[in-house]
């Protein structure tokens, strides 16, 4: 046995995973793809990009001396500063002596007989680990559509979540940007900042809300920190795991004039403070129409030509059905002289060609394309890893319909194998770091139970397994989340089985359930 747990993957859930291990007296390997830490930050490098949650609730609260010493220099962070950050931590705390870059696992199978888990990369002897824990993220792969003609184009095309190390200079040059989701919406008023001429290629206009981004005031910050406890508390016992201070009244309990107050208050506040307007929002259609109108109303404000303000419009989907997005001047750089807004349900894209997008029967000259196309989202990863449980079990195959999982963190024929903020788990519903750390704290703890207690195995059971995999699916049926074609569902990847993988219950009452296994022999688990 060459280490007691190998760790794939460094970016936030992977670090925190090795820290916590070593601290209970366990050695582990992490293997990362990349050529430093990061993950999710070190990939995704593209013009804007930053986080939607605020900086003080994005990052670790396991160190009391970590949050009091790191200064934040904007209520959003952007990719460089969030980068930074986890640098320092894999440094602060020593993380870097059991980490390998630039391995990228191909194949990770379970030997029955010996318990234990044999990783393999290219380049690297084989690692023979009891545990496997999967940290390989939920946003990680990116989703390259089969455009026609994509490989005629002549000039560079690069994607939002695979960007360049060296900086990409848009400067007098014509740039195409096809999609506006989160990346879209992000890149596009930076890039509109440089480019000689800019034009977006929409298929689904998004919702988006305004960040209000700026600078932390020294103030506030101080404030923050001396009352650091009481709010990441505030934040695990949350539903999404940050604090927006949910409205407890349903919609229509008040008058117009009150709803439209709560909405004005909210968006004034900007980011994800809107969905917390009234508790129904995501429940109730009629409910969700009212704030979704009201964003519509907001789009109008800003955007000054009608026409291009009515193509902008989300319709077809809830708000929040997919995961809103948080800008800074993304509407408004549609009021620009030299950026052009293709609607391709009116305006289909036909072809890419050498010189750029042909859509509608036009062809739109180009020197650069930019593809904001998104991920496949929570399973890509593991669905590029060549995964054997018992009996040599193929995860893609166990997974073909679907992936299926007890607690999001568990396989049933996969033993000693745990997934980190994986399908089945609040993950992307939620502040990530918040529901990382309660993922890599009971994961450890149920590793740290199997030493103290003499088990060789630990295994999801089917039962267990189909009962959690039911329940998610009624939770999601209960709510508006599968009324909109999301990566929620995989809908973004052509030939992918569409199931709603994350849950819905919100991640106060899915710590409750986690720790109710736990406290109950870890019941719904097979140990050996």
């Amino acid at each position: 046995m060459d280490v007691d747990a190998v760790v794939i993957g460094a970016g936030f859930a992977g670090l925190y995973m090795l820290h916590e291990l070593r601290a209970r007296g366990f050695s582990a390997r992490v293997l990362e793809a990349g050529s430093d830490v990061g993950g999710t930050w070190y990939w995704n490098r593209y013009p804007g990009a930053r986080c939607d949650i605020e900086s003080v609730d994005y990052s670790y609260s396991f160190s009391e001396s970590l949050q009091q010493e790191w200064e934040w220099s904007e209520r959003y962070s952007a990719q460089p500063e969030i980068l930074r950050y986890l640098s320092h931590v894999a440094d602060r705390f020593d993380l870097r002596r059991d980490i390998t870059f630039d391995a990228r696992v191909t194949a990770a199978h379970f030997d029955e007989g010996a318990a234990c888990w044999t990783v393999h990369a290219p380049g690297l002897p084989p690692l023979v680990s009891r545990f496997c824990i999967m940290a390989t993220g939920c946003l990680s792969v990116p989703q390259v559509p089969a455009l026609p003609g994509l490989g005629d184009f002549h000039g560079p095309v690069h994607h939002t979540g695979n960007w360049p190390e060296s900086d990409v200079d848009f400067s007098g040059r014509a740039v195409g940007v096809i999609g506006t989701g989160s990346s879209g919406i992000q890149s596009i008023p930076v890039i509109a900042r440089q480019a000689a001429r800019l034009t977006v290629f929409q298929r689904t206009p998004n919702f988006s809300v305004p960040a209000f981004n700026g600078p932390l005031d020294p103030d506030e910050f101080r404030e923050v920190k001396a009352r650091y406890r009481e709010r990441r508390e505030a934040n695990r016992a949350s539903s999404g795991g940050v604090d927006r201070a949910t409205n407890e009244q349903n919609t229509f309990d008040v008058d117009e004039d009150q709803r439209l107050h709560e909405f004005e208050s909210r968006w004034g506040r900007g980011g994800f403070h809107l969905l917390g307007s009234y508790a129904d929002i995501m429940v109730d259609q009629r409910a969700n129409d009212e704030v979704a109108e009201f964003v519509r109303g907001k789009i109008r404000e800003v955007v000054h030509d009608p026409a291009t303000a009515e193509a902008l419009l989300p319709r077809g989907h809830p708000l929040g059905s997919k995961r809103v997005c948080v800008d800074t001047g993304y509407f408004e750089a549609y009021n620009q002289d030299h950026v052009t807004l293709v609607d391709l349900r009116r305006s289909p894209l036909e072809t890419i060609t050498a010189r750029g997008v042909r859509a509608g029967g036009v062809e739109h000259e180009l020197d650069s394309l930019v593809l904001a196309t998104g991920f496949d989202a929570m399973t890509g990863a593991l669905d590029r890893i060549d995964v054997r449980g018992r009996d040599g079990c193929e995860l893609a195959e166990a997974w073909s319909g679907g992936p299926a999982t007890y607690l999001g963190l568990g396989v049933a024929g996969f033993p000693n194998m745990f997934v980190l903020a994986g399908p089945g788990s609040p993950s992307v519903l939620t502040n990530m770091v918040t529901s990382i750390e309660q993922h890599v704290q009971w994961t450890a703890g149920c590793v740290d139970h199997l030493r103290r207690n003499g088990y060789r195995s630990i295994e999801a059971t089917e039962q267990a397994q189909h009962d959690w995999v039911e329940h998610v699916r009624e939770l999601a049926a209960e709510t508006l989340f599968p009324k909109a074609a999301s990566w929620y569902l995989g809908a973004n990847v052509p030939g992918k089985q569409q199931v709603f993988m994350p849950y819905v219950g919100g991640l106060d009452l899915y710590e409750e359930t986690c720790d109710a296994v736990a406290a109950n022999d870890y019941r719904g688990f097979d140990l050996k």
